[in-house]
């Protein structure tokens, strides 16, 4: 995750390798181009990776229905860094503490 900051402007834009470093270390999305903080496979694979890789996603993704429920699904712990409103969603809550235990305490 880390050895990522210091790689080349132009591989942090590279979304194959954007793609390979965040399905091994989610805390990767951190250091990726901007573009690619709004790529929904990109922060979907970071957020399995690292739950709380969804900090670093565009603002969009955090506010987008479907895919904070997509995120809880896969990591309830990405349920910290979705919108507000989307905290106090039934659905997603439910989803999210589904996937891990303690979600209840980020809504």
């Amino acid at each position: 995750g880390y050895a990522m900051e210091y790689a080349a402007h132009e591989l942090k834009s590279d979304w194959g390798f954007v793609m390979e470093c965040v399905k091994k270390n989610g805390m990767s999305l951190f250091y990726a181009a901007d573009e690619l903080k709004s790529d929904r496979e990109i922060v979907l694979a970071a957020v399995q990776s690292y739950g709380y890789a969804m900090e670093y996603a565009a603002h969009e993704l955090k506010s987008d229905w479907g895919f904070v429920m997509e995120c809880v699904k896969k990591n309830g712990m990405s349920l910290f860094y979705a919108a507000d409103e989307l905290k106090s969603d039934r659905e997603i809550v439910l989803a999210a503490v589904q996937s891990y235990g303690y979600a209840m305490e980020y809504a």
